[in-house]
């Protein structure tokens, strides 16, 4: 794959070989992040953990102090007054059974969350083949199912992000624009790394974050020494 020469300038200020601490990690990153727009900053953490046993699975959800700098828009699946609960806590789109032929026939997927009370479930149920591919369908690990609909727009809004393992054990979640002050990332940052030593697994023999790369959308990764995340 051949990169830009703004990639390839921004490259040459990162050494591949070192293991940066976490702060001049998040410093790196910012320098390097020179497109035009404004840059997510990104985490990618390759754990030891072997997803396809279920006690070894890392999945829940962390609210960033400092948001992620991105609009996000949820849907909230629910009825009568927790509906009108979830309108007043500024959900931009809430509904019941009539959302199911727009998202599976019609293809609408004009939002980033979804939340469900727990009674909403059964319909939304009908939707996971096309939610669970996109990583959309609610999840009470997450807090995506509730009825604290308030609570849980909130925090999306807030900030609050999901994260969970992929096929390859890795788990990959935003922190941040580059937009955002060093110390608004480090915060961040800190806030996700806490939150997944305390998801460690109990059944999980020998090192739990094998390594841990900062990384923006049009810049190189840079490594942290995951010894200092421990």
């Amino acid at each position: 794959m051949k990169h830009g020469k703004k990639y390839q300038e921004a490259a040459k200020l990162v050494d591949r070989a070192t293991l940066y601490d976490p702060a001049e990690a998040v410093a790196l990153v910012k320098k390097s992040a020179t497109a035009k727009f404004d840059e997510t900053i990104e985490a990618h953490i390759r754990t030891g953990c072997d997803g396809r046993h279920a006690d070894q699975q890392i999945r829940g959800a962390v609210v960033l102090p400092n948001g992620t700098g991105k609009n996000v828009r949820v849907l909230v699946f629910a009825k009568g007054a927790k509906a009108e609960e979830a309108e007043a806590a500024g959900a931009e789109f809430v509904g019941a059974e009539e959302l199911i032929p727009k998202i599976q026939n019609e293809g609408w997927f004009d939002f980033d969350v979804v939340v469900a009370t727990p009674d909403m479930m059964g319909v939304v149920g009908r939707l996971g083949r096309v939610l669970g591919p996109k990583g959309l369908m609610p999840n009470p690990k997450a807090g995506t199912v509730t009825m604290d609909v308030t609570k849980a727009v909130q925090e999306i809004k807030a900030g609050k992000i999901e994260y969970r393992l992929d096929k390859s054990n890795i788990v990959h979640v935003p922190v941040g624009k580059a937009s955002f002050t060093e110390e608004q990332l480090n915060e961040n940052f800190q806030a996700l790394i806490d939150a997944l030593n305390k998801a460690k697994p109990s059944a999980l023999k020998g090192q739990y974050m094998k390594s841990v790369t900062l990384a923006s959308t049009m810049g190189p990764g840079v490594k942290i020494n995951p010894v200092k995340l421990a």
